[in-house]
């Protein structure tokens, strides 16, 4: 197993992550606990002490699952992450009952790693809103060691994070991004990187193959891969790239079975950082696979001048990109709940003022009706 240094602490560079574990019958709540504990049992055999999860997760039963799993060893042999869930704001007044629960759920006396969950433009103000008095509390647990180390993750584009930066970021220990070779670009995960980088705060990974999207790939593609590294599966040259980064610590994958956590655990045993010729090459597939997909809003910022409904247009085609290359997913509907009802794709009436300025000639109203259609179905 490869370790990372993170203050006196060794870290396994793979975390466990527990947001996709084992479960019967697709049924994401009722959670495969024998598989669990096997996996769990295989990665501390192997090297790993990181493990992650959420009040969500698993339609919150995934604290217990792992907290059971955890049991069986000894409390200073791992390390425990969980976050505290403003993704949903109804949780913002419920921090003290929110973290004791965790606890319990977990079968713990402290977290070694907590998280403010899922910074993003829907919550960003209730964050920072002292009234409701999360960042205190936690300061506090801290204090009473009941938390070893703060941080946070993040969905938000780098302007959300340095808004929770610029009020907590001499408090934070370490951040949590979507991280990938696809999102390098495509999320701007780069430019993340690069703050966070400011702020000498190391990176954790999440979604390092984008929900499984890079475990597999083309043919046309995995060929390009396979002559450059014929010993390499697919789903490693996207933790190589991780490795390639220097501000990466702990890359959380959520495995869902042996044979992912077998993968998983072999590409870990090296550290076998890309070549100058590799990234370029892999780079290159994610802006194949990107090209495809996406409509090509460079963000000018023309249309936006003559939009009679005053629509942030470059925004909303952001996340229509997101929205259309995912599939669905949560990051634009999450977002969009913090846009009014009359700066939403719904307002757009049709007019096409906007195209007629447009370098890249993008059909917006077109987007604008089908992203409305994909978020209402």
């Amino acid at each position: 197993m490869i370790y990372r240094d993170f203050q006196d602490l060794k870290l396994s560079a793979l975390g466990m992550g527990a947001m996709r574990l084992p479960v019967f019958n697709n049924d994401d709540g009722n959670v495969d606990q024998e598989t669990v504990d096997k996996m769990v049992a295989l990665a501390i055999d192997k090297g790993v002490n990181y493990f992650d999860t959420a009040w969500g997760y698993h339609n919150g039963t995934s604290e217990i699952a792992l907290g059971k799993s955890l049991s069986k060893y000894p409390r200073e042999s791992f390390y425990l992450a969980d976050k505290f869930p403003g993704y949903d704001l109804s949780n913002m007044d419920k921090v003290e009952e929110i973290f004791e629960a965790q606890l319990r759920k977990c079968g713990v006396e402290y977290f070694d790693f907590y998280l403010f969950h899922n910074v993003c433009d829907m919550n960003i103000d209730d964050y920072l809103d002292p009234s409701h008095g999360i960042f205190d509390y936690l300061m506090k647990q801290k204090e009473n060691g009941r938390i070893r180390h703060l941080g946070f993750s993040a969905h938000g584009d780098t302007g959300i994070m340095q808004r929770f930066l610029d009020a907590y970021g001499d408090h934070m220990e370490f951040c949590q991004i979507q991280l990938n070779y696809l999102d390098w670009s495509f999320q701007d995960a780069k430019a993340k990187v690069e703050l966070l980088k400011k702020y000498n705060l190391p990176v954790w990974v999440m979604e390092p193959l984008r929900g499984g999207r890079l475990a597999t790939l083309s043919p046309e593609d995995e060929e390009k891969l396979k002559a450059l590294r014929p010993d390499e599966g697919i789903p490693a040259w996207a933790f190589r790239f991780l490795q390639t980064i220097p501000e990466v610590t702990v890359i959380l994958s959520g495995m869902s079975n042996m044979e992912q956590m077998e993968d998983n655990l072999h590409t870990f045993e090296k550290d076998l950082p890309l070549n100058d010729t590799e990234m370029e090459t892999l780079l290159g597939i994610a802006n194949g696979m990107l090209g495809k997909k996406i409509l090509p809003c460079t963000a000018c910022h023309y249309c936006t001048s003559h939009c009679p409904q005053h629509l942030d247009i470059p925004r909303l085609l952001e996340l229509y990109n997101e929205h259309v290359f995912t599939g669905g997913g949560f990051i634009a509907p999450m977002a969009l709940m913090a846009v009014p009802k009359d700066r939403q794709p719904s307002a757009c009436i049709g007019c096409r003022s906007c195209e007629a300025v447009c370098p890249q000639q993008i059909k917006i109203s077109e987007a604008m009706a089908d992203f409305t259609k994909k978020l209402q179905g």
